[in-house]
């Protein structure tokens, strides 16, 4: 019998490329969407766009619960905006060129482990103009890119509520693959969480990012702006 290699019984080597981490100062741009550090003065847009109590849904799986006032959401995202590890960013979305782009959404890099290469997306808000959009991808996939081809890391996790249909699914969408859900593994708001885990592996990136460009071609969409193929299927193919 021929004895196992260093591989089968270690695993394989690690290449010695440490990841960075993320940055307060960036400035990530798409077709549709852009990425840019949290900042106070994202407020006033985004507490048009989620106050009241037909929006408050929208917290229903958050860490945060819905603002109260501007000022309490000002203050918060004063909070979020001066912390590292999480990184939070706005999400500007800009419907046409006379417009000034506007915050329509936010989302955080967070949980880094920066010895083993591993971060997580997640605190993720869409607000209704940013839902189902060719922004709300885009958003996606500039953080996936900025993870892995700027900053170096092995491993990108997604993690939510097991009750949350609506974020597993976009995982799965996004090509995030469903690991396992951790029992008990929070209280949130004094009630039970199962979490369930999901992870995009630097190996898969290529594959990924190659159908969400694809997806995000302006050719994949009619003139309603519907989407022609969904993105699972350029994955597919």
């Amino acid at each position: 019998m021929t004895p196992p290699t260093a591989n089968e019984r270690f695993g394989p080597v690690v290449p010695d490329a440490p990841a960075k981490p993320p940055s307060n100062d960036i400035k990530l741009s798409g077709k549709y969407a852009t990425i840019v550090p949290l900042h106070p003065d994202h407020a006033a847009d985004l507490y048009e766009l989620v106050s009241g109590e037909e929006r408050a849904s929208l917290f229903d799986y958050l860490f945060d619960e819905p603002p109260s006032s501007l000022e309490s959401f000002q203050a918060s995202l004063a909070r979020k905006a001066a912390m590292t590890n999480p990184w939070t960013y706005a999400i500007l979305h800009q419907t046409n060129t006379q417009e000034k782009a506007r915050a329509v959404g936010m989302a955080s890099l967070m949980r880094m482990d920066l010895e083993n290469r591993v971060i997580e997306v997640g605190s993720i808000l869409y607000t209704p103009p940013l839902q189902r959009t060719p922004a709300a991808t885009e958003a996606m996939y500039l953080l996936a890119r900025y993870v892995f081809e700027t900053l170096g890391f092995r491993r990108y996790e997604w993690k939510c509520n097991s009750l949350n249909q609506p974020s597993r699914r976009a995982a799965a969408r996004l090509g995030f693959s469903y690991e396992g859900t951790f029992k008990q593994h929070m209280i949130a708001r004094g009630r039970n969480r199962d979490t369930a885990w999901f992870a995009m592996l630097d190996g898969e990136w290529p594959l990924v990012k190659k159908a969400m460009e694809r997806w995000l071609n302006e050719e994949n969409f009619d003139m309603d702006g519907g989407q022609k193929r969904k993105l699972e299927e350029f994955r597919d193919s």
